[in-house]
Order: structure tokens, then C-alpha cells, then sequence
């Protein structure tokens, strides 16, 4: 019978060539002991043959041999190593020792029996500053002096000599192996390629790499791309779990630089979620200390002034990418359904990721597609699309519900007509900007802007509401208290944060009162003045970039810098209501489950308030009516605009409420 044997792995040559480098050590030791070993295994013939073989069919030099050359460590420091190993590997190894130091006690290597055994020894390869004490590969145990204490190697160190490499158990806790699909748009494929191009000199210390822009799923895509074209491995350490203490981070860099020398690794800092004011200062001293690539993912840029950093923008997948992959997460359904994919295209500006996530979602929900007809998919990816953009601005601005129709609004016609031109422009942005080449080398001045400028409570909020229905978009309402900051480039950081979050969803964004924020440019008199006008810049930038519907609102349009009124498209000026104009918004103010009962919206329309101001006088008075468990009347609105004449500091004319009810 003929018994076949599979060649040997790479792993297995290994192993044989560090037995046999045991062996000399072990033979080594037994000379010292004035008794010699008779085994016929001959160590040196193995040694030579397993290297060989390496060379040969897998052109890799041995793991222990790799070991040396990665850390510099001289022949002694490698007897040493290979020393410590036998002592793991070898059960005779340890009797060895104790032998040769004439105490049995003692069955382990020390620093004083390397130096009696070894040519070539010398006092410092144990000192705190040499490599194998450095980088933690032999730790010394206790005792009374440095050439007595035991020595240890490793356990990574031991399992990385044998060819299986282990992150170290610290370093584990605190970092995880990034597994990357390989699955990117063309764009950010040939970015990734080209960042490869300039990580081609393992000699050279790299410029610290970071990314911004696009989504966080799409940087890291993006960066495990780049290490897989260079043969590196990519492990993720999340920015919150950078150690803060000194002692801490000292051990953290020490390791990390080890154990990626040894397994070709990179590290992906990932700030996205980061609050950089609370953890900014660690993240900043860990950059600074680390030799090794690095690469970090940010939503905020950051600076590291003792390494050089290379900032690199990430841009969404361009629109027709962004065809691409919704044709292709769709294309289990049939081609009717093509015909939803252009207004999502248009609306909404997603990665790879996320569209992948859309159509997942919605696809698992569908129990009959033979019954599925193209609009409801439309809806249904719509509606999750909304919904995927949502928590980046959840966190940012607040999000109003809406509910109001182009029905709850008055306005002159004119106005009316700029209003709906708005809603058409966003609709429509992508076929005249792409398809019709309007966007052609320049995108300045493509952002659609409007202005809505009047009195309060004269329709501006409920105008921005009807928009973002007709839209069916989110809308938010940004609170400029919390946007703009007194130090020096944070309201421009939080702007950026506003407008990137937005990006994604096409979020219509109100700025109320807006002039707190955009208000006349000032004459350069000191540093406030030019950071007011640096913001100011700033805005105007990224509302002539922003792809969605960016609406601003002031009751003081003469106070708005004339620049900035240029770079708005549209205008609408919101007037106080004359009588008739009153007396439709009396007309349209009660819904129809409201009980009411000889109403004169004739008389009410005397009432010299703006549509706001009716609104509340209606509420209040329909809260009065339903206490006294009756339908709303005269009476009870009379009360309600006393009320709210009070609040606003005025008083009720008889012109205005003769006739209305007898007199109280």
C-alpha cells in the first residue's frame, strides 16, 4: 500500500527551522555542561534546507528571521529570542539551564547564561533602551540582579517565531481588524489607487492620511482599499477609546508599533462619532507619538502640528454612480420599475452603503412583488430614504412635522407663483444642472436659496412647511443660539456639520431669523469683525454649494448685506394682510371637526393681526368654547383677542369689534 504525505506549508517549514535553531541553542547549552548531546539530528543541515526552502517556493525569509530585521536586533539578541523559545518549546531546555548555572532551582534562561554560551554577547542587549526590552519581546522576571532575573519572551512574540501572528491581548481590547467588501464606486475605487501610489515606500514615514467628506461606511471603505493594494492589514480604533492617561497611551503606541511592524497593519483612527472636545487632546498626542501609517476618518477636520497630514475629501458617488448602484441593488425586479430610480437620484445624494441599505430594507418588506406597482416602490424608497438621512440631522437641528397645504396659505398671487417656482426648481435641479449641462465646469451658484421676509406671523414658517410637503422632504429648523460660538472657527465647523448632514436627505433647511446671524457686514476694525465676515463667507459658500432648499427668514430684510441678497434666488416678500386677505385666513383657520356658530368672518377680519396672531385668537377661543361645552362663537373670540391684543401690547378698538356681541 502506498501512503501519500501532503507537501509541506509554509507554516510547517517554519516551525522546522526554528526546531532546528533550538536545537544548536540546545546543543550549545549541553556543551556547557561538559556532557555534549549524541543525537544524530543534525541542526545545521535543517536550518540551511528549511531556509531554502522558504526562499525557493515562497520567497519569505523564516518568521524568526523577519523578527531580527523588523526590530534591528543583533546575533545575540536573536540566541537570546531563540533561547527564551526553547524554553516554551523544548522540556529539555530547562534542566539545560539549570545545569549550566549549577543550581537545578533555576530552569530558565537568565542574561548572565546567554552571555557564558553565546559568541558575540554584549551587556546592553538588556538594557531599557534596547530592542528586545523596548518592544517588549523578552520581559524580565524578578530578582536580585540583571544577569540573574529570568527571562520570558512574549507569548505574541512566541506565537509570531512559530508563524501564527495574535494581536496582543491590550491592544485587542481596544482595536478591531477592519473586514472591508470591496465594493466601491468608481470614483472613490481610483482615489483609493492613487493614495496606494504614495504609500509605496515602507522606508519612508508617511504623512498622517485623513479623510473627510462622503460617509463614514465610505472612508473606511475607502482606506481598507488602499491598505489592501499595498499588502497591509487595517485595524480601527475608535476615537473615544484612545487612551487619555500619559502612562497609558505611552504603552498603547509602544505596542501598536510592535504589533504592527509584525503583522503589516495600518490604523484607522475613527473620529466620525468622536466629540473632539472631550477626546481632541488625546487623539492629538497619540498622532503625534506614532511612526507608523495612520490613517483617520473625520467629520471635522484635524491638525497635527509635529507631523505632516494630508487632507484628503472624500465626495459623494457622482449622480450617475449613484444610477449605477441603485439599477443594481434594484435589478432583481423587473424593468418596469426603472422609472422609479430617476427622482430618487435626483432628490437624494447617498453613497454606495447607504443606498445598499435603502433597498435592503425596503426589499425584505415586500411580500408580493407581483402585486408591487412602480409608485408604491417609489414611496416606499422615498419614505426610507428620508429616513436614512434623518440622524445626522436629528442631532443638528430640530425637525418639523408637517401637516400645512398650499390651501392654508394666503398670499398675492405673485407671490404664490415664486413659491411654486421654488418647488420646481428643487424638483427639477438635476435634469437642468446635469442632464441639460447648466452645472458645466463651475458648481457656484447652483444651491437654491429663497428668502422669505416679512412681519411675524405672516406666513413665512408655514410657507417653508408647504415647501418641504409638496417636496415630501424633512424639514429643520436650525437654531442659530446653538450654531453660532464666540470662539474662532466654531461656527463655521458647526455650519459645515449642518450642510454635510443635510447633503444626504435634501433636508429643506429654515434659518429663522435669520438676520441674528447674516446681518451687514462689517468694516474690518479688529479680529471680531473679520471672524463675523469670515462666517458670513462661509455661509454664502456652502449655500451656493448646497444641493437642497436652504430658506432663510427675517423680519428685517434692510438689515441683510447686499453681497449676500445676491447669492439669494429667490426673494419673497411676505406683507402684512389687507382686510380681504384677513378675511380668507378667517375663513381657512377652523378645521372642519370644529363646531362654530354665527360666526361673522366679516367682522373678525377687522382684527388688524397677521395670520399667526388669527391662528392663535381661534385656538385660544376654541379651548374657551369647549369648557363651556359649546360651539365657538363670537363671544368666545372676543375674549381670545383681548388676549392676545395684551400680549401683543395693543388694544382693541370699537371699530374693530362693533357689532360682534353685546357689550359685557
Amino acid at each position: 500500500m502506498t501512503v501519500t504525505t501532503s507537501a509541506p506549508t509554509w507554516q510547517d517549514v517554519n516551525q522546522q527551522y526554528l526546531k532546528a535553531a533550538i536545537a544548536l541553542v540546545k546543543q550549545r547549552l549541553s556543551e556547557a555542561t561538559g556532557q555534549p548531546s549524541a543525537s544524530s539530528y543534525d541542526a545545521e543541515a535543517a536550518l540551511a534546507e528549511a531556509a531554502e526552502m522558504l526562499e525557493d517556493r515562497w520567497d519569505s525569509d523564516p518568521s524568526l528571521e523577519r523578527l531580527c530585521q523588523l526590530f534591528g536586533l543583533s546575533t545575540f539578541e536573536r540566541d537570546i529570542l531563540v533561547l527564551c523559545s526553547g524554553l516554551e518549546l523544548d522540556a529539555t531546555i530547562g534542566p539545560l539551564c539549570g545545569m549550566v548555572q549549577g543550581d537545578r532551582q533555576r530552569p530558565f534562561p537568565t542574561l548572565g547564561l546567554a552571555m557564558s554560551i553565546f559568541p558575540h554577547s554584549h551587556w546592553s542587549a538588556l538594557t531599557p533602551q534596547s530592542p528586545l526590552r523596548h518592544w517588549r519581546l523578552v520581559e524580565l522576571g524578578k530578582g536580585l540582579g540583571l544577569m540573574q532575573r529570568p527571562l520570558q519572551l512574549n507569548e505574541g512574540i512566541l506565537h509570531y517565531i512559530a508563524g501564527i501572528h495574535h494581536l496582543d491581548e491590550y491592544l485587542s481590547g481596544l482595536v478591531d481588524p477592519v473586514q472591508g467588501t470591496g465594493a466601491l464606486v468608481p470614483s472613490h475605487r481610483q482615489l483609493a489607487l492613487q493614495l496606494a501610489e504614495t504609500w509605496l515606500e515602507p522606508s519612508k514615514r508617511l504623512p498622517i492620511l485623513q479623510l473627510t467628506g462622503a460617509t463614514p461606511a465610505s472612508q473606511t471603505e475607502i482606506a481598507w482599499q488602499l491598505c489592501r493594494a499595498v499588502g497591509l492589514n487595517l485595524y480601527c480604533l475608535a476615537g473615544p477609546n484612545v487612551p487619555t492617561t500619559v502612562k497609558e497611551l505611552n504603552q498603547f503606541v509602544q505596542l501598536w508599533e510592535r504589533d504592527s511592524r509584525l503583522a503589516r497593519s495600518v490604523l484607522l483612527v475613527d473620529c466620525t462619532e468622536t466629540k473632539l472636545e472631550q477626546y481632541g487632546e488625546s487623539i492629538g498626542r497619540l498622532l503625534e507619538q506614532l511612526t507608523m501609517p495612520v490613517i483617520i476618518n473625520t467629520r471635522d477636520r484635524l491638525h497635527s502640528p509635529k507631523r505632516p497630514l494630508l487632507n484628503v475629501e472624500v465626495s459623494k458617488p457622482s449622480h450617475q454612480e449613484q444610477q449605477t448602484q441603485w439599477e443594481y441593488h434594484l435589478g432583481a425586479l423587473d424593468s418596469d420599475f426603472a422609472s422609479v430610480i430617476p427622482p430618487l437620484v435626483t432628490q437624494f445624494n447617498l453613497s454606495r452603503p447607504e443606498i445598499e441599505a435603502v433597498c435592503t430594507s425596503v426589499l425584505s418588506q415586500i411580500e408580493d412583488a407581483d402585486a408591487l406597482s412602480p409608485e408604491t416602490l417609489k414611496q416606499q424608497l422615498w419614505q426610507s430614504c428620508r429616513t436614512q438621512a434623518r440622524p445626522q440631522m436629528d442631532d443638528l437641528a430640530q425637525r418639523i412635522t408637517v401637516k400645512a397645504t398650499w390651501d392654508d396659505l394666503v398670499l398675492p398671487e405673485a407671490q404664490f407663483q415664486t413659491l411654486h417656482t421654488v418647488a420646481a426648481q428643487v424638483r427639477q435641479r438635476v435634469r437642468v444642472y446635469e442632464d441639460w449641462g447648466f452645472s458645466g465646469k463651475n458648481m457656484r451658484g447652483l444651491g437654491i436659496s429663497a428668502m422669505f421676509a416679512g412681519p411675524s406671523g405672516t406666513g413665512k414658517t408655514t410657507a417653508a412647511e408647504i415647501l418641504a410637503k409638496s417636496l415630501n422632504l424633512d424639514l429643520y429648523r436650525i437654531d442659530l443660539s446653538a450654531v453660532v460660538s464666540k470662539y474662532i472657527g466654531e461656527t463655521e465647523k458647526n455650519l459645515r456639520r449642518v450642510f454635510d448632514a443635510a447633503e444626504g436627505g435634501g433636508a429643506v433647511l429654515l434659518f429663522d431669523e435669520a438676520d441674528a446671524l447674516f446681518g451687514k457686514r462689517s468694516d474690518v476694525k479688529d479680529s471680531h469683525d473679520r471672524h463675523a465676515n469670515i462666517e458670513v463667507s462661509y455661509l454664502l459658500q456652502r449655500m451656493e454649494s448646497y444641493q437642497g432648499l436652504a430658506i432663510l427668514t427675517t423680519n428685517l430684510k434692510g438689515s441683510l448685506d447686499s453681497a449676500f441678497m445676491r447669492r439669494i434666488r429667490f426673494v419673497v416678500q411676505f406683507t402684512f394682510p389687507d382686510a380681504s386677505q384677513r378675511l380668507e385666513i378667517w375663513r381657512r383657520v377652523f378645521p372642519a371637526a370644529t363646531p362654530t356658530q354665527d360666526l361673522s368672518f366679516e367682522r373678525l377680519a377687522r382684527l388688524q393681526v397677521a395670520g399667526g396672531s388669527i391662528r392663535n385668537i381661534a385656538m385660544n377661543a376654541a379651548f374657551l368654547a369647549a369648557d363651556e361645552d359649546e360651539p365657538v362663537q363670537m363671544k368666545h373670540l372676543l375674549i381670545a383677542a383681548r388676549s392676545e391684543y395684551a400680549k401683543l401690547e395693543k388694544s382693541l378698538t370699537d371699530q374693530e369689534i362693533r357689532g360682534w356681541v353685546l357689550s359685557p
